[in-house]
């Protein structure tokens, strides 16, 4: 079901004792934890699957508490409840071929059959999208988890999408952007409605209507962002999205040697972090400032975003292919954007 559709059910009161989040989009996940946060009696409770087996997590769902009626639970990180091969850690997950043992989908399947009364769980499956490479990863997740009917789907918004969303957020807001200024900031975003949302609260103490020229001052990392929009894109092989990014860039004047250095220092950084096998941002942060390299929250995020799209041999690849770009860009060619182009096409070939 989609995000919406899950709303209308909680505010009808029509939670399901169970279900799955699946799907990397967190504006509309927020919102529905939001929802059922507000529906619940008492305070939530985060289970981490990475932590917890799945026997002992459905274990404590069992468990009557002794001072609420009523439990609501997350479970974050359910990917790592999936059954990995024989092979190494590393590569199991990216192993898109491990076959799902029965043992606690089989387990999952009884509590299914008689679920405990008064507590809604919730599986958060977040890691992989719904397209490109990270699509089979998606499927194993919904295949082991195949026991809850209910699944709720949290794909990225397209530009259209993002862009009505903006406008009802903004009115929510009272946020004045002219239709050029809004187009562009859903463009600069990436349509990340996440970003979006934050960069609205920010433009809300502005005072007066907005247009497009304002952006580039009250948007600062509006082309950074552009530019991780663009690596989000070659991390799903997609290449129409990348080449839509690239074209942003090149129509918001970015110095493109500029732009290959960040897509450079971004698979540098995230290769580490996936050699050090760290599993979140906040890992990723505690890491890097330990080694003595600034790393603040945001951009900890986009780190790990990038390593959990790549395995280690897409990385190198990719590193690869920048160096050969950036060589090309140093000596005589036709023009940088053909340069950056014939890398984009080779990177998601």
């Amino acid at each position: 079901m989609t995000p919406a559709q899950f709303l209308g059910r909680v505010k009808r009161g029509e939670t399901p004792p169970v279900c799955l989040f699946l799907g990397r989009e967190g504006y509309q996940r927020k919102k529905c934890r939001e929802a059922l946060a507000a529906a619940a009696a008492g305070e939530p409770e985060i289970l981490d699957a990475s932590e917890t087996a799945l026997a002992a997590i459905l274990d404590d769902a069992r468990a009557m508490s002794l001072f609420a009626s009523e439990r609501l639970i997350f479970v974050v990180n359910a990917e790592s409840a999936l059954p990995r091969s024989n092979r190494s850690a590393a590569a199991a997950e990216d192993d898109e071929e491990a076959a799902v043992g029965p043992g606690d989908s089989g387990i999952l399947d009884s509590y299914m059959r008689d679920p405990t009364p008064g507590v809604t769980m919730v599986f958060e499956a977040s890691r992989w999208d719904f397209e490109g490479d990270e699509k089979t990863k998606n499927d194993r997740a919904r295949k082991f988890y195949g026991a809850i009917p209910d699944v709720v789907e949290f794909r990225r918004f397209t530009p259209d999408e993002a862009r009505g969303e903006l406008d009802r957020v903004a009115r929510a807001m009272k946020v004045q952007l002219d239709p050029a200024a809004a187009e562009s900031l859903v463009e600069a975003l990436g349509a990340d409605m996440g970003r979006i949302s934050v960069e609205l609260e920010k433009l809300s103490t502005y005072g007066k209507p907005i247009h497009a020229d304002d952006l580039p001052l009250l948007v600062p990392d509006a082309r950074q962002s552009t530019i991780f929009a663009l690596v989000n894109a070659l991390g799903r092989r997609d290449r129409a999205r990348a080449l839509t990014a690239l074209d942003a860039l090149v129509r918001a004047g970015e110095y493109l040697p500029l732009a290959l250095t960040f897509l450079g220092t971004q698979f540098r950084t995230a290769l580490a972090a996936k050699e050090a096998n760290l599993r979140n941002a906040q890992q990723v942060q505690g890491h890097f400032q330990r080694s003595g390299m600034p790393m603040w929250g945001s951009r900890a995020e986009q780190v790990w975003t990038t390593a959990a799209k790549f395995s280690p041999r897409q990385l190198e690849q990719g590193l690869k292919l920048i160096f050969e770009a950036d060589r090309d860009l140093r000596s005589a060619r036709p023009d940088d954007r053909t340069v950056m182009e014939n890398f984009v096409v080779k990177l998601c070939g």
